[in-house]
């Protein structure tokens, strides 16, 4: 079975940008909460947990959060990783 692709690299053009609020909502609201159990004042920033782990106010993903990150994760994984290996090899 031959991998197409453009299908391939449009189905990572359309991940790509819709993947990227939320990995670095992940990795900021993660890296500060950390800052914040160091410097002693976790207790303050109990909020960027709860945006960490996907509540957001009275939205509540923390059930499906992770999975969709993790699973969008993989798709921008898999997909990049297919064209990188599909690009020709350079003869010196």
């Amino acid at each position: 079975m031959a991998i197409n692709k453009a299908r391939i690299r449009q189905l990572h053009s359309w991940f790509a940008p819709l993947m990227l609020f939320p990995v670095l909502l992940s990795l900021i609201t993660g890296s500060l909460f950390q800052v914040a159990v160091i410097t002693g004042k976790s207790e303050d920033f109990l909020w960027l947990l709860e945006w960490h782990r996907g509540k957001f106010g009275r939205i509540n993903l923390e059930m499906i959060y992770p999975f969709l990150n993790a699973f969008g994760l993989l798709v921008l994984a898999v997909t990049g990783i297919t064209m990188w290996l599909q690009t020709p090899k350079r003869k010196s």
